[in-house]
């Protein structure tokens, strides 16, 4: 244990470095945090997950679901895009537990202008991303789990697309010791990806001293993008554990592939199992810091029904509220 702890911390010796790489990843999409719980425990979660959000964040958190769960989430991204995230999972014992889920980030239309027509050329455009994924995880032991999701990546600006696949991979391993969980997530590895579309096709001139040359068909080539690779390990822990109050606790370390190495924090209490409120602070952000949040959850005919809400603050950009719905039976 005292070695675990004396590594984590030491992980954190360069969070104060610059990043070569700053701002060189794409499909950034792929690093906004899904559901409302997640997001107000400030993203400390590798060690915590054990609901549908789970395939998210660490695919291995999905076997601590007994049957069948669903995770519907939705927000507003800085008043200007409409991010959801839908997953179901289910439990088929003695083989593993299958999940699917699909994150759809898009924009509005926005009329198209040019220095000709600075007013509008009466062309609308529009933009969206999407991912696509399945899980697969089981318990490898009554103590460790390992979980991995294929997703399908698709992004588009008007006329031009560019998909590709990645994969997650996750573990959780849990001591006897206040239910402490030591977690580890990676996420986004694959191929670059590359834009292409009709829009990209031209005439070229081969020389504009001769006035009868034919023009030649073309195509403009756009460079490669990484995706956005992330590592992140943490761990979860039971801070108290008594008949009508319960409150856990995650600290996460974070290594992106296009910036400064992070920290997140997150603690959650909750009150005879059903309203639960929470709190967390990611650290190293240039605009981000404090998340709020609380949650209720309420047994209906066999099933149960969980409400999230999740309240983000930025120093600039405006402030972010997700909204989660999750579904076990």
């Amino acid at each position: 244990m005292k070695k675990f702890l004396a590594v984590f911390f030491l992980i954190n010796i360069s969070l104060f470095a610059q990043n070569p790489n700053l701002g060189t990843s794409g499909a950034q999409f792929l690093q906004i945090p899904v559901g409302a719980k997640a997001a107000s425990l400030g993203g400390a979660y590798v060690g915590l997950t054990g609901d549908a959000s789970s395939v998210f964040w660490n695919p291995a958190g999905i076997t601590k679901i007994r049957n069948n769960a669903a995770h519907f989430s939705y927000m507003r991204w800085f008043n200007m895009f409409d991010f959801n995230a839908i997953s179901i999972v289910r439990n088929f014992e003695g083989v593993g537990t299958l999940g699917a889920s699909i994150v759809v980030f898009g924009m509005d239309k926005m009329e198209i202008t040019d220095e000709y027509n600075p007013e509008g050329t009466g062309q609308y455009f529009d933009a969206q991303d999407m991912a696509i994924g399945l899980t697969y995880a089981r318990n490898l032991t009554d103590r460790f789990s390992v979980g991995i999701t294929a997703k399908y990546i698709y992004q588009r600006i008007w006329n031009e697309t560019a998909d590709g696949l990645a994969f997650d991979v996750g573990t959780q391993y849990r001591l006897d010791f206040q239910n402490l969980t030591i977690a580890m997530s990676m996420s986004n590895f694959g191929p670059e990806m590359q834009f292409d579309g009709e829009d990209l096709n031209i005439t070229y001139d081969k020389s504009s001293t001769l006035p009868l040359n034919r023009l030649t068909p073309a195509k403009l080539i756009t460079d490669t993008y990484p995706l956005p690779l992330n590592f992140q390990v943490g761990i979860g822990i039971d801070i108290l554990n008594a008949d009508f109050i319960k409150a856990r606790a995650g600290i996460d370390a974070v290594h992106p592939n296009d910036n400064k190495e992070r920290v997140h924090i997150g603690a959650e209490i909750s009150f005879f199992d059903r309203i639960s409120l929470r709190g967390g602070y990611k650290y190293n952000y240039d605009d981000e810091d404090f998340t709020f949040g609380a949650g209720a959850n309420l047994p209906f005919a066999g099933t149960v029904i969980t409400f999230d809400y999740a309240y983000a603050l930025y120093d600039l950009l405006p402030n972010i509220q997700r909204i989660s719905i999750g579904m076990e039976f």
